[in-house]
């Protein structure tokens, strides 16, 4: 009968916008929940009917039907946390319950949920209780990039971040030397390679004379001594690089006092640096306090006691013609300046994080390391993910397989740092929604009560 069709379609509308208040009032509840996805309730008509129609009806009612809508971003809101993150354009951060990974049984989930913060155990996660994994950078600086192999992904530590000491690897110098500077009457007899008439060994007064400091790989400071004596031949000084103490090297046959390099430093007649008639070595190499054997000819070795590694220094002069550097006007000698890379031991102060998702350590020495990079995971249809709490979601078959990238790169978004993603939800959306919802809801319950009082009529009809 009709009329009992249509009480079942009024309590199909009673129960599909059940379906549609409880989804607004998940919206309306989560409004300041960071990466919510809003729920949106689509209603489908249950009804068949013939393309000519039929002779009788009966109404089948509704069904309500939930989607999230996933695709859409929420606004970024600036955070005070260095490791509140957020994705800016497509893509999920991959997380996981749990820090430490068993290859193939830890369920892998993706999250635009960003406001990270460490555990007990130094670890990084979000208030869902869900741990940030990423690819690890390599001693070399490298990160090996997969895709899609989840196994090359490790959860973010910050507890095991120690202190940080760099080796110098560079020394830029940028002096003049005098071109009117008298001759020294040692310099008709010097040798570099005497200590009887050299500077190292304090035999010869250098015209110029001044002493740099560098970082061993223990982050230890050593003193370098840069001694100028001007030659015979125009236009040319010698030049002896020297350690102090002597003790802390052990040098091959050549060198003594403590030298680690010797030459000739030539300029042209128009005070710039010579490359071509300039024999100073253009770089410094020490071989290991722990170096099997005595260091060869010309060869410096850190001495044993120091207990440090290997070391290469390069040495920048300048070139003609550019800014900066050594050069030979007349006006006094003296050091400008030095620019040394390198830096003493320092502790552990922070990181954060840059667009292309580098997670970088921070270090009361002004060292800044990479230790980690964030990928970006994307999916052919994010509203098809299956949502599994804590704005999580899981692949499904209707999302497609996952890609990850680094941020930026392909259809992946960057990272934004001391931010997080606001829900997407529109208050104001979801107020008209409910109003609609209500009224709807009222209208089918009318549906139940009219078609009661025509049943009520149809059974009067007897009496």
């Amino acid at each position: 009968m009709s009329i009992n069709s249509a009480m079942i379609a009024g309590a199909s509308g009673l129960l599909a916008n059940s379906s549609a208040l409880a989804a607004i009032s998940d919206n309306i509840a989560n409004v300041n929940t960071t990466g919510y996805k809003r729920v949106n309730t689509v209603f489908t008509p249950n009804y068949k009917i013939g393309g000519s129609g039929e002779a009788r009806y009966n109404s089948a009612g509704v069904t309500a039907n939930s989607r999230l809508d996933v695709n859409s971003a929420g606004l970024l809101n600036p955070s005070s946390s260095p490791t509140s993150l957020a994705i800016d354009g497509n893509g999920f951060f991959v997380v996981r319950p749990t820090p430490i990974s068993n290859s193939g049984t830890d369920a892998v989930l993706f999250t635009r949920s960003g406001a990270f913060q460490t555990d007990s155990s130094g670890y990084l996660r979000n208030d869902a209780g869900m741990y940030l994994y990423a690819w690890p950078v390599g001693s070399d600086g490298t990160v090996n990039q997969n895709p899609s192999n989840l196994d090359q992904l490790e959860a973010i530590n910050l507890s095991n971040i120690g202190g940080a000491a760099e080796a110098t690897s560079s020394i830029r110098i940028n002096a003049n030397l005098q071109a009117s500077q008298g001759l020294s009457p040692a310099a008709a007899t010097y040798d570099a390679a005497d200590p009887a008439v050299n500077m190292a060994s304090g035999a010869v007064a250098p015209d110029f004379q001044r002493t740099i400091q560098v970082f061993d790989s223990q982050g230890g400071v050593r003193s370098i001594t840069m001694s100028m004596l001007k030659s015979t031949t125009a236009n040319q000084w010698h030049v002896e690089l020297h350690v102090e103490p002597a003790s802390d090297v052990v040098t091959g046959a050549g060198l003594n006092n403590g030298q680690i390099a010797t030459g000739v430093i030539a300029f042209d007649t128009n005070g710039q640096i010579n490359p071509g008639a300039t024999t100073l070595p253009s770089s410094l190499n020490f071989l290991a306090s722990n170096n099997p054997g005595a260091p060869g000819a010309n060869q410096v070795q850190w001495a044993p006691g120091t207990g440090v590694g290997a070391q290469s220094i390069n040495l920048d002069l300048g070139t003609a013609g550019a800014p900066g550097g050594i050069t030979q006007f007349d006006s006094p000698s003296t050091l400008n300046s030095t620019t040394v890379d390198g830096a003493i031991f320092g502790a552990f102060a922070g990181v954060e994080v840059g667009q292309d998702g580098f997670v970088s350590a921070r270090f009361t020495n002004g060292v800044v390391r990479r230790i980690y990079q964030i990928p970006v995971a994307t999916v052919a249809n994010p509203n098809g993910l299956a949502s599994v709490g804590g704005a999580s979601f899981q692949i499904t078959e209707n999302s497609g397989a996952f890609t990850m990238n680094a941020p930026g790169r392909g259809a992946s978004g960057t990272i934004a740092s001391s931010a997080v993603e606001n829900s997407n939800v529109d208050i104001a959306t979801e107020f008209s929604d409910l109003i609609i919802t209500q009224r709807a809801y009222s209208a089918s319950s009318r549906i139940i009560t009219t078609a009661d009082e025509m049943l009520a009529e149809a059974i009067q009809m007897k009496r």
